[in-house]
Formats: C-alpha cells, sequence, structure tokens
C-alpha cells in the first residue's frame, strides 16, 4: 500500500532534505497552511483538509475537506484520523514540528497515536527525523551524527542501547530525568534501542 505523507504548515527550510525521503506514489495530504509546500516539496496533494483560517482554500479540482474552525482535532490530527480510515499503515509526517509550541507537541502525539494503532510513522523536520520506540527495537545506522530518547509517555523501562556510546541494559528513564539525550553510534556499527514496558520518542539528528 501507498505511504500518507501529512504535510503540516510549520516552516520547512531545508526542502532539499525532505524531497529525499519522498517517494512517487506517495499519497499527499496537505493541512490548511501545509498547501504552501507545495512547490518547494514539489507535490501534488491527493487530498487537502483543513478550515482555512491560515491559508485561502484554492479551490483546486483535488478532494478537498473543509473543516469547521471551533473543533476537537486540528487541521494535522484529522488528516491522520482520515488516513487511518482510509486504511493508510505508513506515514511521514512533515511541516509539523516548529513555530507554536503547543502544535509542536501535539503533533509530536500524533506518532504515538499512531504508534497504539499499529501503523508505522516517521516525523521529519530540517534537522532530525523522529519515531516511537515501543514492542520492537528500532535500528539506528552511524550515518547519523547523534540520537536521543524521550520519555514522552509516562513509563519506558527496561531499555537497552547496543553498540553506542553510552550503552544501556535494563534501564528507566523518567519524565522528570530526561538523561538519554545526544548518545552517538559507534563508528561503522549499527545501534539498536529497545524498550519493554512503554514507549519512547527517538530522535535522530542528521549532520
Amino acid at each position: 500500500m501507498r505511504r500518507c505523507v501529512i504535510v503540516g504548515g510549520a516552516d520547512i527550510g531545508q526542502y532539499d532534505r525532505i524531497r529525499a525521503y519522498l517517494r512517487e506514489d506517495d499519497f499527499y495530504i496537505c493541512c490548511d497552511s501545509g498547501l504552501k509546500h507545495r512547490e518547494g516539496l514539489g507535490i501534488v496533494p491527493d487530498l487537502i483538509v483543513g478550515d482555512f483560517d491560515s491559508h485561502e482554500n484554492p479551490c483546486l479540482d483535488i478532494d478537498t475537506i473543509v473543516l469547521p474552525c471551533e473543533k476537537d482535532d486540528t487541521d494535522t490530527v484529522f488528516a491522520a484520523k482520515e488516513a487511518l480510515k482510509r486504511g493508510f499503515q505508513d506515514f511521514l509526517l512533515v511541516g509539523i514540528i516548529g513555530g507554536r509550541l503547543d502544535h509542536t507537541l501535539g503533533n509530536i502525539s500524533l506518532l504515538l497515536m499512531l504508534d497504539g494503532q499499529g501503523k508505522k510513522a516517521v516525523a521529519l523536520d530540517d534537522y532530525s527525523e523522529m519515531e516511537i520506540v515501543s514492542g520492537r527495537p528500532v535500528p539506528i545506522e552511524d550515518r547519523y551524527q547523534y540520537f536521543s530518547l524521550l520519555n514522552i509517555s509516562g513509563l519506558a523501562r527496561n531499555i537497552t542501547i547496543r553498540n553506542a556510546k553510552y550503552p544501556l541494559t535494563n534501564a528507566e528513564i523518567t519524565c522528570e530525568y530526561q538523561y538519554g539525550i545526544s548518545n552517538e553510534v559507534l563508528p561503522g556499527r549499527t545501534a539498536e534501542v529497545s524498550v519493554e514496558e512503554g514507549r519512547l520518542l527517538l530522535i535522530r539528528g542528521m549532520s
């Protein structure tokens, strides 16, 4: 099945970096002001959703869902739920990090929601890629400048990190003490992180 790429309205400064992750057969959902990234990303939306409070509705000959301004879900959350209804299993989220902190944190929580549904999801910004570590080990290649593990779900126990500068075995990271910042993969190796209880946000930093 095609991957779903959800494009939010946060600023993107390095379009070439983001374009390198895109595939020819991706399904694109632009969320309101995410429409401003069409030219920079070189994409044509398959679906547009939004209340159009931050971008004019372009009224294109493209499937468009117009949302009310007063609602529980942000445009980005609605887009993710709509994609789930359409059966997508694999997600890439871009233009969702930066600007307003409340929107950024809310959008990062989308990774938790999608992981809870058993879906694969990665979020990108200009400098890093993010995903949830939960029921399966996740590899990290040595091409990344750094990686960090953050507890954003309240429970993260029996954490193991292998082939890294700072390894861990059956450790715990709490929300109050986030010591899993700025680790490094050993040169020529592939690191692996896993957590037996709870979930972690993995951030891979790109040089």
